[in-house]
C-alpha cells in the first residue's frame, strides 16, 4: 500500500484535531473519542504536518489555537458539518445536520428539553445536541453553534438576538412560606460551594448576608426538587418556581431583578440553514412562553 502522501488531509486527523479544538485538552479530547492521549498527539502532530503550519500550543492551562489552529478549526467544523448531512435524504432546502446548542442546566432540565426536542419531528433531517454547562462556552472554538446566555454579550464576533427577560422570586413549600411570612427568618436552598461564583449565589449572599443556606446543589432545578421538602426556600426563575408541583411563590423581598436573555450565533453561520432554523424556533420557544418568565 503507497504511504499517504503529506498533501493529503486525514479525516482521522480532522477529527482529532476538531474534538482537541473543541475541549481544549488531552484528556476530555481523549475521552470524548474513546482514544488514548497518545493517539491524539500522534494525530495533532500528523495534521500540522500535513498542512505545514503549528495548529496548537501548550499552555499551563490547556491546549491554546494559534491563528492557524483557529482556521483550521473553522474549516474542520465545516467538514464536520457536511458529514453529518451526508446520506440524508429529503428536500434541498430543508434544514440537515447536526446543530450544538449550549444552555444552563437549570434552562435546558427546566424548559428547553420539552419544547425543543419537537424540532427534529418536524425536520427529519435535523439533528440537535443540547449541551448543559455553566461555564462560558466558546463559539469560536466551535464547542457549540448557538448559545443561551443570560446578560447583554459584551463582544465576539457572533450575532445576539434577544429572546425575553428572566424574572426571579423566592418559592418554598407553602407551609414554610407561611411562617416567612409571619416573621420567621428565612432558610434557603442555594448553589453549591463549586459554583458560588454565579450571579444568583453571589446576590443571594449579599442581599440576604446572615441568611443560612440549609441545601446546596448544582442549579436551580436540583434546588427546586430540594425545596418541595421544605428544607428551605429556594430563589428560582418563575419559568421553574410557576412550574414545580408543591411550591408557590413568597412573600420575600427583595428579588433578583431580572436578566435579559440573549440567543448567540457565530456571525459566518448566519447562511446556515439548520443553524438559522433552530435560532428561530429558539426565539418563537421564548416569545410564546414569554408570560411564564416575566414578572
Amino acid at each position: 500500500m503507497a504511504e499517504k502522501k503529506r498533501t493529503e488531509v486525514d479525516w482521522e486527523d480532522v477529527r482529532v484535531f476538531l474534538a482537541l479544538g473543541r475541549h481544549g485538552s488531552l484528556s476530555a479530547a481523549a475521552r470524548a473519542l474513546a482514544v488514548n492521549h497518545a493517539t491524539i498527539a500522534r494525530r495533532i502532530q500528523s495534521l500540522e504536518a500535513t498542512l505545514g503550519d503549528k495548529l496548537v500550543e501548550r499552555r499551563p492551562e490547556g491546549y491554546i489555537l494559534t491563528p492557524a489552529g483557529r482556521r483550521a478549526l473553522t474549516a474542520a467544523s465545516d467538514m464536520d458539518s457536511a458529514v453529518q448531512t451526508l446520506g440524508r435524504g429529503g428536500p434541498d432546502e430543508a434544514p440537515r445536520g447536526l446543530v450544538r446548542v449550549n444552555a444552563s442546566p437549570a434552562l435546558a432540565l427546566g424548559f428547553l428539553i420539552a419544547r425543543l426536542s419537537r424540532l427534529p419531528v418536524l425536520h427529519p433531517g435535523l439533528d440537535i445536541d443540547l449541551g448543559t454547562d455553566l461555564r462560558a462556552i466558546s463559539l469560536e472554538r466551535h464547542e457549540a453553534d448557538i448559545a443561551i446566555r443570560l446578560g447583554r454579550p459584551q463582544d465576539g464576533d457572533f450575532i445576539a438576538k434577544q429572546a425575553g427577560a428572566m424574572a426571579y422570586g423566592f418559592y418554598g413549600t407553602p407551609a414554610l412560606c407561611q411562617q416567612v411570612e409571619e416573621g420567621a427568618p428565612p432558610v434557603f436552598v442555594g448553589f453549591d460551594e463549586a459554583n458560588a461564583y454565579l450571579p444568583d449565589a453571589v446576590w443571594l449572599s449579599r442581599a440576604f448576608p446572615q441568611g443560612r443556606v440549609a441545601f446546596r446543589a448544582h442549579n436551580q432545578y436540583a434546588q427546586a426538587i430540594s425545596a418541595r421538602s421544605g428544607v428551605g426556600l429556594a430563589m428560582l426563575p418563575h419559568y421553574i418556581g410557576r412550574t414545580e408541583p408543591g411550591l408557590r411563590r413568597c412573600a420575600l423581598e427583595p428579588a433578583m431583578p431580572p436578566r435579559e436573555i440573549w440567543i448567540l450565533m457565530r456571525r459566518q453561520d448566519r447562511a446556515n440553514l439548520a443553524v438559522r432554523t433552530v435560532v428561530d424556533e429558539l426565539l418563537r420557544i421564548f416569545e410564546e412562553a414569554r408570560a411564564l418568565f416575566e414578572d
